[in-house]
């Protein structure tokens, strides 16, 4: 694992190695100019001293003067400070002609700073850090030749070597130095701590500021926060900024449906939560997926967004829009509506998703939608899509919930009319009602619907739509089928009508009804009469079995029909594929066809499919004379529904 740091820790161990390889740069470069300093100081204090001792020298050398004269006067000059010692040394024209001394031979032979001083050059030798000795070459000027009558100006007549301590100059010196050294580490410090504090204020801390409201927001799991730190340093702000923004990109991504760019469930789930008496409706697109499969998901998708761009238009000021999952929409109303008000806003959104045309492929499309409708404080989303459940299955435009729609009343209910279906095949108490069909142009009833019920202990009917989808889910509807299959076949055996019995496409996979059909097929000889009317058709998957199916009976002369065609925009997909026979025109083409266009033109079209595909067309949902007069004049096979005749024994 990488070993951490902070930025207090790399900081301060930045600022002491800078300080520390500071100070010793400073203290390098001090001694250095100690040196060079004290170099240029003592050659200069030499020489003038020197030069002191010369002209007390040639004062007395002027008068004249003799070997003991100069021993004399040198050693005057010794006594004035017992720590400066100076000595005179002849050049070796003077020896010739005032005579050698022997000691000043020997210093010319031996040392190389008299040898070098001898030549006109100044020699300057410095002894440790105490004692310096200079060596200053007597230059003969043209007063020295009235003496010097051997030589000639500008020769050197001699050495004067002096030698005297430099401790005072040294420790003055070292002061001065010392101080500038002192002073340098001072001000270095002082710097060094004035800009860990302002990196300490203006960095260390807003970063740890940042991080611990990052922290916060991680812990808390709640992206609507933000980083709000007061500061003026731009660069913290534009950190805060770039993470904000990036905060609220993701609330937007977590709160807000990618298509329709509306707010999603997880929004409206928080503002429920207010606990405000409020209206929520559920809108759901009826078999939405039936679009897609026929135009494609990009047709679908432009619905779905036209869609969300058609009710945001058209709700209150002060209701909001959501998108739920797939193909619903929930308007949250925070509102005290009564029950009038309700229903009106309901029928309002319907007929505005009725009648509104969406265009697409050159085409046009129609749609129509489903509201589940809850209002109060409580449970708001989920009894709205419980009423909108029930509304599916009522094949209601929408439904107001009711505290008998719940959940548990719908487990008690699942309990109950379980019971009920198992007693009811115990009981022999499965029926088949017949509805009529007619042709359209004579009104003669040519075929029958067969229709299951539940006939309980009181003689009364009960509809499908109680459990039939509970018998699904407990496994019971193939029995119901079969029991269907046994009951029909036998009613119509003696009987001159054709009689259209409901198959799923899960019967026609199930071995034990397949069986049972092609057994009734065999035993009654009634394949002219019988027509297997296929419902739920929407997504079949095993196209080769309710293929083979279909051609199995079809063997025996039973024909096909294809159940609430209109409403699945890929059942023209299946009738390319299957041998239909008739199609059944779904309800919500037939019950407002006296009135609506749309209606009209959408099944003037399947009309017309279904004649270039020699395929009969049968009109479900008649319950009026405007309806049925409609239905006759665009020229539709035949008719059925209430109009003609209800469900009932032959």
């Amino acid at each position: 694992m990488t070993k951490t740091t902070t930025y207090k820790k790399l900081i301060i161990k930045s600022i002491s190695i800078t300080l520390v390889i500071m100070l010793g740069f400073a203290l390098i470069y001090a001694n250095i100019l100690k040196e060079a300093a004290l170099e240029r100081l003592v050659k200069v204090d030499a020489k003038k001293t020197t030069k002191f001792v010369f002209q007390a020298l040639y004062s007395s050398m002027s008068k004249g003067w003799t070997k003991s004269d100069l021993a004399s006067i040198i050693e005057e000059l010794n006594g004035i400070d017992e720590h400066m010692v100076i000595n005179i040394y002849r050049s070796e024209e003077v020896s010739k002609q005032f005579g050698e001394i022997q000691k000043d031979l020997q210093i010319r032979n031996q040392n190389p700073f008299v040898h070098k001083a001898l030549t006109n050059e100044e020699s300057f030798n410095l002894i440790g850090d105490s004692t310096i000795k200079y060596y200053y070459p007597v230059v003969a000027q043209d007063e020295c030749l009235k003496c010097h009558t051997q030589t000639e100006a500008g020769k050197v007549l001699g050495v004067i070597d002096i030698s005297y301590p430099i401790t005072d100059l040294q420790v003055s010196l070292a002061s001065i130095i010392n101080f500038f050294i002192l002073f340098v580490i001072t001000f270095s410090i002082v710097i060094f701590i004035a800009l860990f504090v302002r990196l300490d204020k203006y960095l260390i801390q807003p970063i740890k500021k940042f991080i611990n409201s990052v922290n916060q927001i991680s812990s808390n799991k709640d992206i609507t926060q933000r980083v709000m730190i007061e500061h003026d340093i731009q660069e913290i702000h534009s950190m805060q900024k770039v993470f904000n923004n990036m905060l609220d990109s993701l609330e937007y991504q977590f709160y807000n449906d990618e298509l329709t760019a509306l707010p999603n469930r997880k929004r409206l789930l928080e503002q429920i939560n207010d606990k405000e008496n409020a209206v929520l409706m559920i809108l759901n697109i009826d078999k939405f997926q039936e679009i897609n499969d026929l135009y494609g998901e990009d047709v679908g998708d432009e619905i779905l967004q036209n869609t969300a761009d058609l009710l945001k238009n058209n709700i209150p000021i002060n209701a909001i829009l959501y998108k739920l999952h797939a193909d619903e929409y929930a308007i949250y109303y925070k509102a005290d509506l009564d029950y009038e008000e309700i229903n009106s806003f309901a029928v309002q959104l319907n007929d505005l998703i009725a009648n509104h045309i969406y265009r697409a492929n050159n085409s046009e499309i129609f749609i129509n939608a489903t509201l589940g409708i809850a209002f109060g404080t409580n449970y708001l989303l989920n009894n709205a899509d419980i009423a909108m459940k029930i509304a599916k299955k009522k094949k209601k435009k929408y439904l107001v919930y009711e505290s008998a729609m719940n959940i548990e009343h719908e487990y008690e209910q699942n309990l109950k009319w379980s019971h009920k279906i198992k007693e009811a095949i115990y009981k022999n108490q499965i029926e088949p009602l017949f509805q009529p069909i007619v042709n359209t142009q004579t009104k003669e009833i040519v075929k029958y619907e067969a229709l299951m019920r539940i006939k309980d202990d009181n003689g009364d009917y009960i509809s499908p739509i109680h459990f039939l989808d509970l018998a699904k889910k407990n496994k019971l509807y193939p029995e119901l089928t079969r029991i269907m299959l046994d009951k029909t076949f036998d009613k119509f055996k003696d009987l001159p009508y054709q009689v259209s019995i409901n198959i799923t496409v899960q019967d026609i996979l199930n071995e034990m009804v397949h069986k049972t059909i092609l057994a009734k097929l065999k035993e009654y000889q009634l394949g002219d009469q019988v027509v297997f009317e296929i419902i739920e058709s929407e997504g079949i998957e095993n196209f080769e079995e309710v293929l083979e199916f279909i051609n199995q009976v079809k063997s025996y002369g039973a024909k096909i029909s294809i159940d609430d065609f209109g409403t699945g925009y890929s059942n023209f997909e299946y009738l390319m594929k299957l041998k239909v026979d008739y199609i059944k025109i779904d309800a919500s083409m037939i019950k407002d066809i006296d009135t609506n266009k749309n209606s009209q033109l959408v099944t003037q079209t399947i009309l017309e499919f279904a004649r270039k595909m020699q395929i009969e067309t049968i009109a479900e949902y008649i319950h009026s004379q405007n309806v049925y007069d409609m239905v006759k004049k665009i020229g539709i096979d035949y008719a059925q529904g209430y109009y003609f005749g209800e469900p009932q024994e032959l």
